[in-house]
């Protein structure tokens, strides 16, 4: 884990979800996922984007790097994970948004958080959106 993500998952804990900087007031997540090779849970700090069905969604964008983020890799072998929401930790179900659905999304998402608009410049790659679901 990179000491930046260190930094924000120690700063997220410590102030019940809740970092400053760069993300201050954004919505934060820490994913627990899983390596889709070692098996090995990653933490991974992620802005998402909460829905009116209780969902959460989350762009895979990867500051707009050519490829998709490692954690993304995981989510798709293991969609089932755990999170922290603010003090709270819970399991999840992921999905990946097809096509029409991320389109409907994507608008909303840089309204929001115009970055994501721009990562998408820099690269030719469509950045996965991937929808998480509390397991009831």
């Amino acid at each position: 884990m990179s000491d930046w993500n260190s930094g924000i998952i120690e700063e997220f804990r410590a102030n019940g979800g809740k970092v400053g900087g760069h993300f201050a007031g954004a919505p934060m997540i820490l994913l627990h996922h899983i390596g889709a090779k070692s098996g090995t849970v990653r933490v991974t700090p992620l802005v998402y984007f909460p829905q009116e069905d209780g969902s959460m969604l989350v762009v895979a964008s990867k500051g707009g790097a050519p490829t998709n983020p490692d954690w993304y890799h995981n989510i798709v072998a293991h969609p089932r994970f755990e999170v922290e929401v603010g003090t709270q930790t819970f399991m999840i179900d992921a999905e990946e948004l097809d096509p029409t659905e991320r389109a409907e999304h994507w608008p909303a998402i840089v309204a929001e958080r115009p970055g994501f608009g721009d990562y998408e410049t820099k690269t030719a790659r469509v950045m996965p959106v991937l929808r998480l679901r509390r397991v009831a």
